[in-house]
């Protein structure tokens, strides 16, 4: 064997049996290669004494938007969060977007080619909406990734091989629910796209503070992507059919939006009539009245999806990560006890002391 200063292409592809053409492109993160065949040329520069990760010079990660017309108010601070983790670890973000489908095979799936050049960008960070197609491409093709694990649909049993971050927004839900059951609401509609998994995992705690209190759990769902939309649809649908309602948990601040335009439509007023609460704490402050909501820090979440590439990139054979970020219930103006009729009928004997909370 050469002395280990001389070892080259050559020798690398000869001991794993490939071409220097296929070597090259494994070493060069350049190309499509069989996830087998990049393995194995690896493992060869590996024994041979070379580590082909360290040749490269750029430190910078990419924070790729998927399936989203434009950058979300959460993600733009999702994004804040990252280029702050950036700056102080000496590395520099590249903002870019593409659109796919969630049915297309992992191999078919079209990439920015910028992403496949390890010799530019050495990892990926996944905002906006994510499938599993996704996340098995990248790990075939040995990129480094952490991904937004709230906003990830489809099979969740690839998350559990990535580096994902989550804000706890099932507990989020329960917590936010809760507090309406403690200012005395039994009347609790859930209100968004349950099809979309981060109103899904918030509709999750608030079924199950429902379920604690042996109260059912009732939703209008819209299937739209616009969130407005589907807090004004969705609230429209419940009162035309004279539901007994007196709080709606909202599945996000722009679906609460969507929520108060369609009370008002129906004159009733917030909160006197009807309690309403959000969450992600977006626009929660420009609404009126202020709305209740539940923090979940989308800056903390762009650091920590920050750290955990560079912390990939720095250790490829860790084990992967998965970090939960605690969330908050915010106390505004949108939420009071129900009104009297339904306090009489829930608290016959103690109706000064439920106005009092």
């Amino acid at each position: 064997m050469p002395p280990k200063g001389k070892v080259g292409l050559r020798e690398i592809a000869k001991a794993a049996q490939v071409s220097m053409a296929t070597a090259s492109r494994v070493l060069n993160g350049r190309g499509r290669v069989d996830a087998q065949i990049q393995k194995a040329v690896l493992a060869e520069a590996k024994k041979l004494g070379i580590y082909p990760l360290q040749r490269y010079k750029s430190r910078a990660i990419a924070f790729l938007l998927s399936n989203r017309p434009m950058l979300h108010a959460f993600h733009s601070r999702i994004l804040s969060g990252v280029e702050a983790q950036g700056r102080v670890r000496g590395w520099e973000i590249v903002s870019l977007s593409c659109q796919y489908s969630q049915h297309t095979p992992s191999n078919e799936l079209q990439l920015p080619q910028v992403i496949g050049r390890r010799d530019l960008i050495r990892g990926v960070i996944l905002a906006g909406t994510n499938s599993a197609n996704l996340l098995e491409l990248l790990r075939t093709r040995g990129i480094f990734f952490s991904v937004l694990g709230n906003n990830v649909i489809g099979d969740h049993a690839q998350l559990e091989k990535c580096d994902a971050v989550f804000a706890d927004d099932i507990q989020g839900g329960l917590e936010t629910t809760q507090q309406l059951l403690r200012l005395g609401h039994r009347h609790i509609w859930f209100v968004g796209n349950s099809q979309l998994p981060w109103f899904s995992r918030f509709r999750e705690g608030y079924r199950r503070a429902m379920t604690e209190s042996s109260l059912p759990a009732r939703e209008s769902s819209i299937d739209s992507e616009d969130d407005s939309e589907c807090g004004y649809l969705g609230t429209k649908s419940l009162l035309a059919h004279d539901n007994e309602v007196t709080a709606i948990v909202a599945g996000n601040d722009q679906v609460a939006g969507g929520v108060y335009k369609a009370l008002r439509e129906r004159g009733l007023s917030i909160p006197d009539d009807i309690s309403v609460v959000g969450c992600d704490d977006t626009v929660g402050m420009l609404l009126y009245p202020a709305l209740s909501t539940t923090r979940e820090f989308p800056e903390h979440l762009g650091r920590s999806l920050a750290e955990a590439v560079l912390s990939r990139i720095e250790d490829p054979d860790q084990r992967p990560q998965q970090i939960t970020v605690p969330t908050e219930f915010v106390r505004r103006d949108s939420c009071a006890p129900p009104p009297e009729p339904w306090r009489k009928e829930l608290f016959p004997d103690a109706v000064g002391a439920v106005r009092t909370h």
